[in-house]
């Protein structure tokens, strides 16, 4: 009898062992899914961020070529008003070399 009783024992003992290591999965599940959630979460926000960092630069940059492309065509602008004459031939004879170099 002593020995059934005994058997009884470690049956319910293995049995609430199990169940606390199921509890304890369900934690450890729930806890991983947690950080997760948090580091997906964390990941994002630096995602948008850094984004949003590299648009202001690329900005920033299409902004100063265009100043610097508007400086350009005023300075262009400028020295053809000075020398009309000389711009003009000026392109002729640009217009001829690139004329002689698509004939090859």
């Amino acid at each position: 009898m002593e020995a059934k009783s005994g058997q009884q024992n470690e049956y319910e003992q293995v049995r609430e062992d199990l169940r606390r290591l199921q509890e304890d999965m369900a934690k450890l599940t729930r806890s991983v899914a947690e950080g997760q959630k948090n580091n997906i979460s964390h990941l994002r926000r630096e995602s948008r961020e850094a984004f949003d960092q590299v648009k202001r630069r690329g900005d920033e940059a299409l902004d100063r070529a265009k100043d610097v492309s508007g400086k350009a065509v005023e300075n262009v602008e400028h020295k053809i008003e000075e020398r009309p004459f000389l711009s003009i031939v000026l392109m002729f004879l640009a217009g001829l070399l690139v004329g002689r170099l698509l004939d090859r």
